[in-house]
């Protein structure tokens, strides 16, 4: 489309998509090809040498691939995008495209179990460092910066405790020291928070969640500047090969079609569900954006995203085997480590998601082995809340 100034809910259906230049198909076209010919030899040199636009490989770019990439760049209000075959592969990606050896990385004060096990690999491997900061003030970072830091990454809300991450103040550190801010805005999805607008560089999603919403693809997808996404194409994705297929590029921008209808019921059931499980009696600790018992994250909250979300995570009164009890009295709720689905989903992230982090690095992230994280599906809420309510009454 050539008009930019169409709401979210257009965009998400029309954006990065011309019909007419494919034989006037409504719906992008999967191009299950892994090669495309050329009219001539010339033209093959051309492209390789990147003086003529034009697909040559799939690895190297796919029509429906890139309908997805205009999309989402348009949607994170970034110039350009990358997708993946994972999250995971685009988070490796972007770390490797952004540092090298001796350098450090600043994290916030959790991430997701295998973004830590990644960063272990990168400092055992590769001697590149990082730490973990509570970011809650400049005075804060410029403690926890340090010379040879060459990239800030924040997941916010943070997996699994929900906790905020100020977009604005961590930009406005960065830019002082000419340092990128990468954000995970996987929890959010472009429809509730687009950190760029808000002075951060890159924004990663694993693809797997709300963008897709039916819980039947792997994929990731990396926003950013023009420069930064064509130096990731050619280098880090191109050599190390972490590339979706057509037909799962096809799948999310189907998914992408349905985002803001979507995420309106995953929110709307959340807020409700809140209302329920914090008075509950047998719930210790709920974590939730916007939660009235957190000022400093419903500033935050108010500030940099549209509503709370659809995730809430909360502690039982008990022990890991009281948690793990009330699970398995669940009945229409899953037992699974995925969210932003359809069906609700429950996990145990000490013993799940975050697994690989070593004991006293999860309790300082606040995961305690009470801790659970409910990915609020699009069902009944009322439903979902007797469930929970027969659950709890078994423990």
């Amino acid at each position: 489309m050539d008009n930019k100034n169409f709401r979210f809910e257009t965009e998400a259906i029309h954006s990065g998509y011309r019909s007419g230049e494919h034989q006037g198909s409504l719906v992008p076209p999967l191009y299950q090809s892994s090669t495309f010919t050329f009219a001539s030899a010339e033209q093959g040199e051309r492209r390789f040498a990147g003086q003529e636009e034009g697909f040559i490989y799939s690895r190297l770019g796919n029509p429906t691939v890139k309908i997805l990439e205009d999309r989402m760049a348009t949607l994170e209000q970034g110039e350009a995008a990358l997708a993946f075959s994972s999250g995971m592969a685009a988070v490796s990606a972007v770390l490797t495209a952004l540092t090298k050896t001796g350098d450090h990385i600043l994290c916030s004060q959790g991430v997701y179990g295998c973004t830590f096990g990644l960063l272990q690999l990168l400092k055992g491997k590769y001697n590149i460092e990082h730490n973990f900061s509570a970011m809650t003030s400049l005075e804060m970072l410029e403690k926890d910066l340090r010379p040879n830091t060459t990239c800030i990454y924040i997941e916010t809300p943070i997996n699994p405790t929900m906790k905020l991450v100020d977009l604005e103040l961590v930009a406005h550190a960065a830019k002082q020291r000419g340092i990128p801010v990468v954000v995970d805005n996987t929890f959010c999805s472009p429809y509730l928070q687009t950190p760029i607008t808000h002075g951060c560089d890159i924004v990663i999603h694993s693809a797997t969640k709300y963008i897709c919403g039916h819980g039947d693809v792997i994929a990731g997808i990396v926003v950013g500047p023009s420069d930064f996404i064509r130096r990731v194409s050619k280098t880090t994705q191109k050599d190390i090969g972490g590339i979706i297929s057509p037909f799962d590029a096809w799948l999310l921008l189907r998914g992408l079609k349905t985002l803001p209808v979507r995420m309106d019921r995953h929110c709307e059931n959340a807020n409700k569900l809140v209302e329920f499980l914090r008075n509950h009696p047998k719930i210790e600790i709920l974590y939730f954006p916007g939660n009235s018992d957190h000022i400093e994250d419903n500033e935050i909250m108010q500030k940099q995203m549209k509503k709370p979300g659809g995730l809430i995570s909360f502690s039982i009164k008990g022990t890991k085997e009281t948690a793990q009890l009330f699970m398995n009295h669940l009945k229409l709720i899953k037992i699974a480590v995925s969210l932003g689905d359809a069906e609700t989903l429950i996990q145990h992230p000490a013993t799940m998601t975050h697994a690989v982090v070593p004991e006293e690095d999860r309790r300082k992230m606040g995961i305690e082995d009470t801790l659970l994280r409910l990915s609020v599906g699009l069902e009944a809420w009322e439903d979902i809340k007797e469930d929970l309510e027969q659950a709890l009454e078994k423990i």
